[in-house]
């Protein structure tokens, strides 16, 4: 789990940090529509789960930035970011209708995070446990997939003052609209580390990551 720690003084969001980790503390949520119509084809084309598709892009655009890859240790009240961050999704299990933490790595290679990821979320549909710490590793974001709904909007709740910089991010049904397969996505983040324009930034890559990789997979 390497990281490196960020000087305040010289963090180029300096003036924001300290007031929304002292004055104002806070976090900002914004849910979009992403298109998801090329991705969804091709998924259905290579027998492929779109949900470990989506997931890998994901991943790519929370680790492309530093801004996605902060934390915050308060024994040493350093703020870090980590070389990596990897996501914890979930496995829902419909005869108890509860959820299974599966704890994936990221790899940059798709083939590598696709077969990996498939055998942990496997492995977690098999084990009805809710496993609240399958690894000491800090280095972590929560994505979360919300299959019953195709949802206008999601706001999530953390204490107030808990200066908790991980994204978090949710996603929905997709939906047609006008011909295409629009999907809904929520992004929360501490504005303590991030602003709109940050959020926001997430879906523009992730439509980029779309496009980028459709068109490297394309003969596949």
């Amino acid at each position: 789990m390497a990281y490196k720690v960020i000087d305040k003084d010289s963090y180029y969001r300096r003036d924001v940090f300290r007031r929304f980790s002292e004055d104002c503390k806070c976090s900002l949520s914004m849910t979009a529509r992403v298109d998801v119509t090329e991705l969804a084809a091709w998924s259905k084309r290579t027998g492929t789960k779109f949900y470990l598709n989506f997931l890998y892009l994901l991943s790519r655009v929370l680790n492309s930035r530093e801004d996605y890859r902060m934390d915050y240790y308060y024994r040493t009240e350093e703020m870090v970011c980590y070389d990596v961050i990897h996501p914890t999704h979930y496995a829902f299990h419909p005869d108890t209708e509860t959820c299974t933490p599966v704890y994936s790595t990221y790899y940059e290679d798709y083939a590598t995070f696709y077969a990996h990821a498939a055998e942990d979320l496997a492995w977690a549909k098999e084990n009805p446990v809710y496993i609240r710490e399958a690894t000491k590793e800090q280095n972590r974001f929560d994505a979360s997939f919300i299959p019953w709904l195709s949802y206008d909007a999601l706001h999530m709740e953390l204490p107030d003052g808990y200066l908790y910089f991980a994204p978090i991010v949710n996603w929905g049904a997709y939906r047609e609209e006008g011909g295409r397969l629009m999907m809904p996505v929520t992004v929360r983040m501490n504005h303590a580390v991030a602003d709109g324009y940050l959020v926001a930034l997430v879906f523009r890559l992730l439509a980029q990551e779309i496009e980028t990789f459709i068109h490297d997979h394309r003969e596949e």
